[in-house]
């Protein structure tokens, strides 16, 4: 789980932030900001609709559940080359909805499932040991189903080029973005944003065999190219393990996948409703994303 530096609670002014950054989701999705990592110094990003197409849909997932998601495209009939979003373990709220949109003007259909709300939706909560038990829940197969709903889903979009797929994921959605392309050989490129590549050292044995299959365990298995994108300062994630899936990346040959490291970058440098966000990291960052997409997605 990630380390949250100053957790706040939400003010009237970020709640009037929060109402200006799109409420068309009619109450299948939360459109506020994660009540538990929300800084109330913070400026987030937010990012108009226009000239897109941005709503809430709901999609069948493998063991049958109707899937909600939030999907933001350019308007027109495209086919657009589509990015699958992973979220942090706060599901879908408006940062993530804010990235869709963002990717979107770029381009591309961006689609992010909300795992969690099998059980409940994180987003609005205070309470992180709440939010991590249902985060718990959220086990490797059920998330590969849920993406691999989300890959058939798309097929039948006639907006949806289904032969430019990415993934992109944050923290927890970070390690969900090795997961998958090492699952999925329909998947072009990922791009990590600090997801965890390694159990923590003090993890008890439980701890480890409930998180894998872990990153580092996965080189050999991609089956596209990944940008991992890390922080130096992050007290969750360890720059031992970093050098490690580096060392694996390269024993396997893994062609066009690398790991940045960001200076002076804390966990979460991307996210600016949150106290660790660092703009000049979050905006290379991204950058670094979008050629890596181009690359590999748009370029497939």
């Amino acid at each position: 789980m990630p380390h949250l530096l100053t957790p706040e609670g939400q003010t009237a002014d970020d709640l009037k932030l929060s109402r200006r950054s799109l409420g068309l989701l009619g109450g299948v999705l939360f459109t506020g900001y994660a009540t538990a990592a929300l800084s109330q110094s913070a400026e987030p990003v937010v990012t108009d609709d226009t000239g897109l197409v941005a709503e809430a849909v709901t999609y069948p997932a493998p063991d049958g559940f109707e899937m909600p998601a939030y999907i933001a495209r350019p308007e027109g009939s495209g086919p657009f080359p589509v990015i699958v979003v992973a979220s942090e373990i706060f599901g879908v709220h408006a940062y993530i909805e804010d990235v869709c949109r963002r990717l979107a003007k770029a381009g591309y259909a961006a689609i992010a499932p909300a795992f969690f709300v099998r059980v409940e939706d994180p987003a609005p909560l205070e309470d992180m040991q709440q939010i991590q038990r249902i985060v718990a829940a959220a086990g490797y197969e059920q998330v590969m189903g849920d993406i691999s709903g989300a890959l058939a889903w798309l097929e039948q979009q006639p907006w949806a080029d289904s032969e430019r797929l990415g993934i992109t994921g944050f923290c927890w959605g970070g390690k969900v973005t090795w997961q998958a392309v090492a699952r999925f050989a329909a998947l072009k490129a990922g791009v990590a944003w600090y997801g965890r590549l390694a159990p923590a050292p003090d993890a008890s044995p439980e701890q480890i065999e409930s998180g894998r299959p872990w990153p580092v365990d996965l080189a050999a298995d991609l089956k596209a190219p990944v940008l991992g994108l890390y922080a130096e300062e992050d007290r969750g994630i360890p720059l031992t393990s970093v050098e490690t899936m580096r060392a694996a990346l390269t024993r396997e040959g893994a062609e066009g996948s690398s790991i940045e490291v960001y200076p002076g970058a804390q966990h979460g440098f991307h996210a600016d409703y949150r106290a660790s966000y660092k703009a000049d990291a979050a905006a290379d960052g991204w950058a670094k994303m979008l050629a890596h997409f181009e690359r590999w997605v748009r370029g497939a």
